[in-house]
């Protein structure tokens, strides 16, 4: 029985549980397919008015009041989704009032058919308002808004938003619409906002408190950026180059569309710790601040993810804003879209960098660590309840669909791609759709008379919407100077007969070159003749084709050999990849990979290349070599990363070099050199190093725990001027303590959920406390974590659950741990939410693959 306060006595009856009524859909915890279905067929014409007064003190309370303004066309009670129905003080329809039911997360209200009115006093829940001492902002992504106030917290229905805040006199406020008007009360503003166009309540947001405040101008377009950056050296280094690549991305969108941005105004915040790297509310882009204000010693990898994060969020715009998904289930189309738009968007921006590689490297290697796994899970999945949609987000999402869709551009043709997407977002403009509006529109521009015209449909049956990626095997077969004959096949490792119908780029490896041919692959076989034998092939060798590919023997020797050589650029970066699945499947060793980065480091000349293989260097180093072979490598891998930052090059190289030695480094001798940098008794040769190198550095000597590590804490803790900054340090602080206790104490207070509030610092923290060097003294806190995950899922935001995993597992390697993992697996098989078991199985493969892998060593 859901408790009743007796300020709700007058005008309230309560139901024990999920109740029907004729013709009206089931309701019940969270907001259900059947009645979402019902109300998009049923409700119209939606207006919000809401209003909220924000207290200046954190723990006071945040109160409302919203009038939802629908057009009805059945007489049955009005379902209104509000997750603390108790906290409703008073509900009225056209100004009477009215008495209404309680379920769980629900009011049912009488409103008959027709256009009415319907008001509700509340109190706001706090977990979506993201309260901080001096400022807030909501995050109502996927089905949070109904969390705050009482709405219709579904996608399909769109309505128009009209919002008053009322906020401390200090404070600054930004929402989806124009600031019409700002009303000083006492000691009070009152912010009116005009009214938004059609969105979901999942994009309507809001942030206030104290704010600095940027706006340029561009192309006659008025813009601004609110941030609390406190460095004015970092403001001024980076504030144009992030007004200049919105405005690169707003032109670009346009042009490409044939749709003019569509929501007026354009605004965003930089917001302290934010949760994900961006989040694309129309007028009012929330972004991590740190993915925009970087360092001085920026990598050139970092300065693209800058541009591809506003490019892609800038994309949203169109897709999923202005057309958005009738469902959750299609949430990766706004999420591909966007990304494959950035891709598109960046190129202009850095004309100098080879576009292909950067897309192979930005989406292939996070794909594959998902795919390659047990708990891998299609792009589109069933979606029965909005509580599980956070589940459905992930690199499947974000990094596959991406390739997926690019190849289906290619299979299908830019042109007829692009009128496709045009027809589409024209049609549907200010509402929603399917994948399968998409699909229908994608066939009708797809050409017939080619000689095997795509079946679009029939493509997305297998690609699309089941899990998993092909084995490829490839064989040649030489006669001498005769033409060699190159064989591939694709298998499905689920033995399902599928077909993965993509186009490959075989590259015949000849001295330092791989020349290209483009097949099809759109049956079981393939078979092609070349000029003598090559020495390797590489049959992703542009960059683009998708799986497994499992190379045949001449092949893998042959790319171990000549790998550093290789041209172009993107088969050098697809033969690494290729090796390194290879290796992840048993079948290289890590060694001869130890042995391939050594060579390839100090010759390579692509940067994004660089990163990629230092990356992997690192996963190698902790995870997969075997401990004496580590042992005896590690002196002289931290002095070959040091070489090669002296060596010289641009900044961006020497960071990527000095973070790469900085996360390796364990012999005494690096650790002491790492102490004096931090005292800055000696600098890293052309690299100035900023705060938050040099709060890394400190937590990195603390987690080694160098002599004096609780000095230099406390000194860094002193050095950090920005408060937001310092708060996030002395949060992280506990984790990397040289005392097993205090390390004990952090952990068991991320039990309760307000400790886990700042969800970017946890998982920082937990990075740090299952450092492979805290590995053993950490492994008990493995399964107390893995216990947690369900109520992690229920509290927290949608990448928590999977970034908590990974933090968890991220520093551990032994047989031991492994067993506590599969142990809790086994017993949690029927109980744990299927999709949240996939996450397990996603983020537990690595620490699984590390074992076995060092197993073969043990076994040989």
């Amino acid at each position: 029985m859901t408790r009743v306060p007796a300020a709700l006595a007058l005008g309230l009856a309560v139901l024990a549980g999920p109740a029907e009524t004729r013709g009206q859909a089931v309701v019940g915890p969270g907001i259900s397919l059947e009645l979402a279905r019902h109300r998009a067929a049923t409700l119209g014409g939606i207006v919000y008015d809401v209003s909220f007064r924000i207290p200046a003190a954190r723990d006071s309370a945040v109160t409302g009041s919203v009038a939802i303004t629908v057009t009805k066309s059945d007489p049955d009670p009005l379902v209104l989704d509000f997750a603390e129905p108790e906290a409703v003080h008073g509900v009225a329809v056209d100004g009477d009032a009215v008495r209404f039911e309680v379920e769980p997360g629900h009011l049912r209200v009488p409103v008959p058919a027709g256009r009415h009115t319907v008001t509700a006093d509340f109190t706001a829940g706090d977990a979506p308002l993201n309260r901080r001492d001096a400022f807030l902002y909501t995050l109502f992504v996927p089905d949070r808004a109904h969390e705050v106030f009482p709405s219709f917290d579904q996608p399909d229905l769109k309505a128009r938003f009209r919002l008053r805040l009322s906020v401390p006199a200090a404070w600054t406020a930004v929402a989806n619409g124009a600031g019409a008007r700002r009303d000083t009360v006492g000691y009070r503003v009152v912010y009116r906002f005009a009214e938004t166009e059609p969105i979901p309540t999942y994009l309507f947001a809001f942030a206030a408190g104290r704010f600095s405040v940027e706006e340029r101008e561009r192309a006659g377009r008025t813009m601004r950026l609110l941030h609390r950056e406190t460095d004015s050296t970092a403001v001024a280094r980076n504030v144009e180059a992030i007004f200049d690549l919105h405005a690169a991305a707003l032109d670009w969108l346009e042009e490409y569309t044939g749709i003019p941005y569509p929501f007026g105004k354009f605004d965003f915040v930089a917001i302290p710790s934010f949760q994900y790297n961006g989040m694309e509310h129309p007028g009012a882009i929330l972004y991590r601040a740190s993915s925009l204000f970087l360092d001085e010693s920026a990598t050139r990898n970092q300065e693209l993810g800058r541009a591809s994060l506003i490019a892609h969020e800038t994309a949203h715009m169109w897709f999923g804003d202005l057309v958005t998904m009738q469902w959750f289930n299609d949430v990766w189309m706004k999420e591909v879209f966007a990304n494959l738009m950035a891709a598109k968007i960046v190129n202009p921006s850095f004309p100098e960098l080879d576009h292909e590689l950067r897309f192979l490297l930005a989406h292939y290697p996070a794909a594959y660590a998902v795919d390659r796994t047990p708990g891998a899970n299609p792009i589109r999945q069933p979606l029965e309840n909005l509580s599980e949609a956070g589940s459905l987000y992930g690199a499947i999402i974000y990094q596959k669909a991406p390739i997926v869709m690019r190849q289906l551009e290619r299979l299908v043709g830019d042109e007829a791609f692009r009128t496709a997407l045009r027809r589409y977002l024209s049609a549907h403009a200010f509402g929603s759709a399917s994948w399968r509006d998409l699909v229908t529109v994608l066939d009708e521009e797809t050409p017939l008379d080619e000689e095997t015209p795509l079946d679009v449909a029939g493509w997305s049956r297998v690609w699309v919407e089941t899990a998993g990626r092909p084995w490829i095997r490839v064989t040649v077969r030489s006669g001498g100077l005769d033409p060699a004959r190159i064989r591939v096949w694709q298998e499905d490792p689920a033995d399902r007969q599928r077909v993965w119908n993509q186009i490959l780029d075989l590259g015949a490896v000849y001295g330092d070159s791989a020349g290209l041919r483009t097949e099809r692959l759109d049956g079981d076989t393939l078979e092609v003749t070349v000029p003598p034998a090559p020495v390797a092939i590489v049959p992703n060798a542009a960059g683009l084709a998708y799986g497994l590919f499992r190379l045949d023997p001449g092949s893998e020797q042959g790319l171990l050999q000549r790998l550093p050589a290789l041209r172009p650029a993107v088969a050098r970066a697809a033969g690494w990849l290729d090796l390194w699945e290879l290796m992840l499947e048993g079948e290289i060793r890590p060694e001869p990979m130890l042995a391939l980065a050594r060579r390839l480091i100090p010759v390579e000349e692509d940067e994004l290349i660089v990163q990629q293989v230092l990356g992997d260097l690192s996963d190698l180093v902790w995870r997969y070599l075997p401990l004496e072979v580590r042992n005896r490598e590690i002196g002289s891998l931290e002095a070959l990363l040091w070489q090669e930052l002296v060596r010289g090059g641009s900044s961006s190289r020497k960071a990527a070099f000095f973070n790469a030695w900085r996360g390796v480094a364990t012999t005494d001798g690096a650790v002491a050199r790492m102490g004096r940098i931090w005292r800055g008794e000696i600098e890293v040769p052309g690299l100035p190093l900023s705060e938050r190198d040099r709060t890394t550095l400190a937590l990195q000597l603390a987690v080694r725990e160098a002599p004096g590590w609780a000095e230099m804490l406390e000194a860094q803790a002193a050095a950090i001027e920005n408060p937001d900054r310092r708060d996030r340090f002395q949060f992280i602080r506990p984790a990397v303590s040289g005392d097993p206790a205090v390390r004990d104490s952090f952990f068991d207070a991320l039990a309760r959920p307000e400790n886990r509030a700042r969800e970017e610092w946890v998982v920082t923290a937990l990075r740090y406390l299952h450092h492979p060097v805290r590995a053993e003294a950490s492994r008990k806190h493995i399964l107390p974590s893995l216990e947690l995950l369900d109520e992690i899922r229920a509290t927290g935001d949608i990448f928590f659950p999977t970034r908590w995993l990974a933090a968890t597992l991220s520093g551990h390697t032994s047989p031991e741990a492994a067993t506590i993992v599969r142990a809790f697996i086994e017993e949690h098989e029927t109980d744990l939410a299927p999709r949240l078991m996939d996450k397990l199985l996603q983020e537990a493969d690595p620490l699984f693959r590390a074992v076995e892998i060092r197993s073969l060593e043990t076994r040989d």
